[in-house]
């Protein structure tokens, strides 16, 4: 019950539509990846909040179709 790159983008930019979002496949097997999302919307909040911004984007399916996400999250300095 792997999930796709491209689903997982999707879910980010539909939540945080001027996020730019790369993913990294890290073993190859659709469930462990690694994102680096940056977005205005991450300004002002810590690490934590923006961590869960990008949490609620993927809509619970973390632990369940995507089993690992190693996520760094950056604050870009005003609005796209």
């Amino acid at each position: 019950m792997a999930m796709d790159a491209q689903e997982i983008e999707r879910l980010i930019k539909g939540a945080l539509p001027d996020a730019m979002v790369e993913i990294r496949d890290l073993a190859g097997d659709g469930d462990h990846y690694a994102a680096t999302v940056t977005s205005a919307a991450f300004r002002g909040k810590s690490r934590v909040q923006q961590h869960q911004m990008v949490y609620a984007a993927l809509q619970g399916r973390m632990g369940g179709a995507l089993h690992a996400l190693a996520l760094t999250t950056v604050a870009t300095d005003n609005q796209a």
